[in-house]
């Protein structure tokens, strides 16, 4: 047997597969009284499971019962119809598969997502969603249980990764508003810890590629923070004739202010989202957007569940977003 895992630690799947020398595949089949591994390997893996300690959980059940295989889907706020529209695709993908799918909110905070991730492994098979904390933390709380992380890159190797990639789609954005005569764009970005987004370092690159000068401001995400930051914005830099923002839900306060303080959108005034939500439709008019393929993102999560469930890593995914253009710019 190789070393066994650090005093202290909690036991897992992986910590007897590594002492017993085997994949954790070998494990779940051992202890699950299946027949595809030799005795004397099954035996090993037994004596080594009762030596560390280890106790069985849903994730080791889950891995041989796909059948009731149960997902947790962990995102910031569900009032936010982005994460609405990825736990759709989510919930397809799961519902084709016969799979149970459970939905946690952490509404952003991250006392909140580490209570989330204290229960979540007593609770489900495997985990999907956002996270703010430090990969060795969700390894931790997780103990070795399926997890992919989603908008996140160079994740560890344990976990599946889904990048969202939207720099084509904002250099797009700009270049649209560029050849319409836009020459004074401004950006909307989001307001979370106070640190810029990528979507502004695209931005800000984009408008360098069209000699531009950046006019940039932070908002709080949702319909109300975009109105109050437009109005704060135009009060500013009343020369403004178009605005890119973080997100569609600020975009559409952006909107909703910039008319009523008397700009014709998109005739003197365009306006462009990011994430392309289907609520941009209901709008007058219809809002532009640089767009995610949100279902995409919720049913690459569960595949990726999949390939985790059955021994093998997943190669990175990378969801591109693309311009949409609607009726506001």
């Amino acid at each position: 047997m190789t070393d066994g895992p650090v005093p202290g630690k909690r036991i897992t799947i992986r910590d007897v597969a590594k002492s017993a020398g085997v994949s954790y595949q070998t494990v779940s089949r051992a202890l699950n009284d299946k027949g595809e591994i030799d005795t004397a390997t099954k035996q090993r893996v037994l004596d080594t499971a009762k030596a560390l300690g280890y106790r069985p959980s849903r994730f080791a059940r889950g891995l041989v019962r796909q059948d009731s295989t149960s997902v947790g889907l962990v995102i910031p706020n569900l009032l936010n119809p982005y994460f609405t529209e990825v736990a759709a695709g989510a919930l397809d993908a799961a519902r084709r598969k016969d799979w149970h799918v459970v939905v946690y909110d952490t509404a952003d905070d991250e006392r909140q997502e580490l209570s989330t991730l204290g229960m979540i492994g007593s609770q489900v098979d495997a985990v999907v969603g956002y996270f703010g904390q430090p990969d060795d933390v969700i390894d931790r709380y997780t103990s070795g249980m399926p997890v992919v992380q989603i908008g996140r890159e160079n994740v560890g190797a344990q976990f599946g990764e889904i990048r969202v990639d939207g720099e084509e789609g904002v250099h797009a954005a700009i270049a649209h508003l560029a050849s319409t005569g836009r020459r004074r764009i401004g950006m909307l970005d989001h307001d979370h810890h106070h640190e810029p987004s990528v979507r502004y370092s695209w931005y800000c690159d984009a408008m360098r590629e069209h000699g531009l000068p950046t006019f940039v401001a932070e908002a709080p995400q949702s319909i109300e923070g975009g109105q109050r930051a437009m109005a704060a914005m135009l009060e500013k830099h009343p020369e403004l004739d178009a605005i890119f923002t973080y997100n569609d839900v600020i975009a559409i306060g952006a909107m909703f202010q910039a008319r009523l303080l008397g700009r014709r959108v998109p005739a003197d005034f365009a306006v462009i989202g990011f994430d392309g939500l289907a609520i941009g439709n209901m709008v007058e008019p219809p809002l532009s957007s640089v767009r995610i393929d949100t279902r995409k993102v919720g049913e690459t999560a569960i595949d990726q569940v999949g390939q985790l469930l059955g021994g093998t890593r997943p190669e990175v995914a990378t969801i591109k977003a693309t311009l949409l253009l609607r009726g506001s710019a």
